[in-house]
């Protein structure tokens, strides 16, 4: 009895502050490691912000539902059957008190941007704390009478969203910026009445498919997204009678009409240029379409490509043919490719026409295809996987962004157009390709 009292004495107590200190070593290990997982995470989904607009003017936001009812939805099924869009407008505004706007505020469509991307749906929950520089509803800036109007559009499985520092910062030099939302071409959109439609154009694709029919059904979804322009502007013509009611009735310049767009949207603002009351437009990184339908667009267009993008057409041009080797690791096919050349020559000739009507055509060094949208801002791992270039977002931005704002001056303002004549010093990573063509 005394030896068991003995080990009751002096060993049980030692055995109980070990497991204690464990517990203790554990808990901390564990805060740790958490962390750790809490840091990385935030590392690559940051609660940004977003580069501020560079103009004098306050910007003011506003977003519209438009039903076209000369047009049957094709991609999906709607409540009424014809074809809806939203439109989100940003406009120089009368100073503005209060909180800005939220970057996205139609949060519930976060998680369709996450498996857009393949990510778990919690992923992008934390853009709903990014703001944006626009106040929601403002009074239109009394500086001018009225604003030139711009349409834009985003790419396939994107979101009027993500360029919303491109419309904030035109806005703010004085122009409407309105991004129109392509039902089902997007990630998501939400509507008034809680609706969310979601991207089926994808289903007109397949590696099944031929190249001939691939190319076929992007003219066919090309064709549908150049329509949604024409009816936006419509519809813009009957905000500015009064018809629609709007802060910006009577303030938009509709004589002064330009378009912009990224990707598959840079197409749509070419095609939707043989529109007579859109003056002149700018490609975003985007491969043209529909270029057998009709004669060339003889205005002043401006496409600023990526360096990946330019070099697609660099070896167009040099009539560079691709090895074997080559074909197998892009894992594609010399007829395939023989096809997407003469497309590419179609398209050359194209922007020999604008050029020559006033245009021109750039690329940006270090550039990828995502940096031309706001995407290249939600994380960096974007960059670490190649999907945007070497360059720094804020960097992409501020350059696209310069150019941009020149072309339109120079067409829509009689202004500007400084950065259109030629290299400049402040712009390195800018080269001007328009002597190739």
């Amino acid at each position: 009895m005394l030896m068991l009292s003995l080990i009751d004495v002096f060993i049980t107590p030692k055995v109980v502050l070990t497991a204690s200190r464990i517990r203790r070593v554990l808990g901390r290990l564990f805060i740790v490691i958490g962390l750790i997982v809490t840091g990385c995470f935030l590392y690559v989904f940051p609660v940004i912000d977003f580069p501020a607009p560079t103009g004098e003017l306050t910007v003011g936001t506003q977003v519209f539902h438009f039903i076209d009812p000369s047009r049957e939805e094709t991609f999906g099924k709607t409540a009424t059957g014809k074809r809806e869009l939203m439109v989100q407008v940003w406009y120089p505004a009368q100073a503005g008190t209060g909180k800005y706007a939220p970057f996205i505020p139609d949060t519930r469509i976060l998680r369709y941007m996450a498996a857009d991307y393949g990510l778990p749906g919690f992923t992008f929950q934390h853009l709903k704390y990014v703001s944006s520089h626009a106040y929601s509803g403002a009074e239109v800036s009394s500086a001018q009478t009225s604003y030139p109007l711009i349409l834009a559009n985003p790419g396939n499985g994107s979101s009027r969203f993500l360029h919303t520092s491109q419309a904030e910062n035109l806005a703010s030099h004085g122009y409407i910026v309105a991004v129109i939302d392509h039902t089902y071409n997007t990630f998501a959109t939400e509507f008034p009445d809680g609706r969310i439609t979601t991207s089926t154009t994808n289903d007109l694709f397949s590696p099944d498919h031929d190249y001939r029919t691939e190319s076929g059904n992007r003219d066919k979804l090309g064709k549908v997204l150049t329509g949604d322009v024409a009816f936006a502007l419509d519809q813009f013509e009957l905000i500015q009678s009064g018809q629609i009611p709007s802060h910006l009735k009577g303030r938009i310049d509709l004589g002064h009409v330009g378009v912009f767009g990224h990707s598959i949207g840079g197409a749509t603002a070419y095609d939707a240029s043989y529109d007579p009351r859109i003056a002149v437009g700018i490609d975003l990184d985007g491969g043209l379409y529909r270029l057998r339908d009709r004669e060339g667009l003889r205005k002043p267009f401006l496409f600023i490509n990526s360096e990946s993008y330019f070099e697609t057409l660099q070896r167009v041009m040099d009539n560079r043919v691709y090895t074997d080797a080559e074909l197998n690791r892009m894992g594609s096919t010399r007829e395939w490719e023989d096809q997407v050349t003469e497309d590419k020559k179609l398209e050359l000739e194209r922007m020999r026409e604008t050029v020559a009507a006033g245009g021109q055509f750039l690329y940006i060094d270090n550039t990828e295809h995502l940096n031309f949208a706001d995407v290249q801002f939600i994380s960096p791992i974007f960059k670490m996987l190649g999907i945007t270039g070497k360059i720094a977002p804020e960097r992409a931005s501020s350059v696209i962004n310069a150019y941009m704002l020149d072309f339109f001056d120079m067409y829509l303002k009689n202004q500007g157009g400084i950065l259109m004549k030629g290299p400049d010093s402040r712009f390195p990573e800018v080269k001007f390709a328009t002597p190739l063509l």
